[in-house]
């Protein structure tokens, strides 16, 4: 009895303490219950770390969340649907400024006019950017520096995306110069050859975009402004230099806004945001706010200028000049604001969707024994 008894007291059961603070893991808690029944065995490794690699962990979330790895069909469509509207209104308005009496009379009457019409501060501004190496030097320094931000941030599909988005900008600006027509309606003072679109204007804003989509969230508001701002100073710059008519330069920005959103159309995994790291941005909804407002009513009011000088344009009447310059400005900065409007808010949807992992990540994996 008294042997027994002795090893009852050395044998007496010894809970296990587990620190409160520590998280739960049934996998490292049966291998402590394995280690103290028998000091031989092995200790169990995580099978979820050994059986699969990261990719599959990666479709695994995509299937339990695919907005992960793609945006909502909903803001595909938007996409979609908002690029082909701009693209088919640089069209219209091509159209318009070419094959109307009217409309070559209003770009002819604005080309000779607009440069002594600019504001005193605006003059020295609009020299300065019609110098064309600066221009294509600020604008290449744009696209380097959102080259850089893909590269810091590893978004590589993105990179893909804007690589053909800037082949396509520089195609436009190049081959439809060279192969649409300006059919000889009245006697002009401008060169009668076709200028449209304004490949300044194109380069300028395509550098702006690719900023807008390059850097990230908190940023994206402010690349917005910066790309508007560069964007309708070369833009106006163009027209005061006479290099352009004010058509060239709405057709520049309608065709860089319609490809950017088609572009946008097809983001995809890595050229999103990261999940558990998508939220909404106060930042973007301002200036989205502001910038699609200003443009919406710059435009329809740019536009209601020109229905209210139109009876003066056909006879080219020396009162049409002050209403043609100042909608030449008003739409110009108008439409610069809905396309980068359109771009940054288009944007914003496609690369944060919000779900639940979107917003808080995928879960904490297993800690390896």
């Amino acid at each position: 009895m008294g042997g027994v008894f002795s090893m009852s007291m050395t044998d007496e059961f010894k809970p296990i303490i587990r620190d409160p603070q520590k998280s739960a893991n049934m996998l490292q808690q049966n291998a402590s219950s394995e280690a103290l029944g028998s000091t031989g065995s092995n200790t169990s490794t995580d099978p979820v770390v050994d059986v699969l690699s990261a990719d599959e962990v990666r479709r695994g979330l995509a299937k339990a969340d695919p907005l992960t790895r793609h945006p909502r069909i909903s803001s595909i469509v938007q996409c979609v649907a908002f690029g082909l509207i701009l693209l088919a209104a640089s069209v219209g308005v091509w159209w318009l400024g070419v094959y109307t009496l009217s409309g070559q009379s209003y770009e002819d009457m604005v080309w000779s006019r607009f440069p002594h019409v600019l504001p005193a501060w605006l003059g020295p501004v609009a020299h300065i950017f019609a110098i064309s190496l600066l221009v294509q030097g600020v604008s290449v320094a744009m696209a380097i520096i959102a080259l850089i931000v893909l590269i810091v941030r590893k978004r590589w599909l993105l990179i893909m995306q804007l690589a053909v988005f800037g082949g396509l900008c520089f195609t436009a600006a190049k081959v439809l110069k060279s192969v649409l027509p300006r059919p000889y309606l009245i006697n002009l003072d401008s060169n009668p050859a076709n200028s449209a679109p304004s490949g300044h204007t194109i380069l300028a804003a395509a550098a702006g975009v690719m900023l807008v989509c390059a850097v990230p969230r908190v940023l994206r508001a402010l690349a917005a402004a910066i790309g508007w701002l560069y964007a309708v100073l070369v833009g106006l710059s163009v027209i005061a230099a006479q290099w352009h008519r004010p058509i060239d330069v709405i057709m520049a920005l309608l065709i860089v806004g319609g490809l950017a959103l088609l572009m946008l159309a097809v983001s995809f995994a890595n050229g999103m945001d990261e999940p558990g790291k998508r939220t909404s941005s106060p930042s973007v909804q301002i200036v989205g706010s502001v910038m699609l407002t200003f443009g919406t009513l710059g435009t329809l009011y740019g536009a209601y200028i020109i229905w209210q000088i139109q009876p003066g344009l056909d006879l080219s009447a020396e009162w049409t000049n002050a209403g043609a310059c100042a909608s030449t400005a008003i739409l110009t900065a108008s439409v610069c604001a809905l396309v980068f409007g359109l771009v940054l808010v288009m944007r914003q949807l496609t690369a944060s969707p919000l779900t639940k992992l979107g917003l808080v990540g995928a879960p904490p994996a297993p800690p390896k024994q």
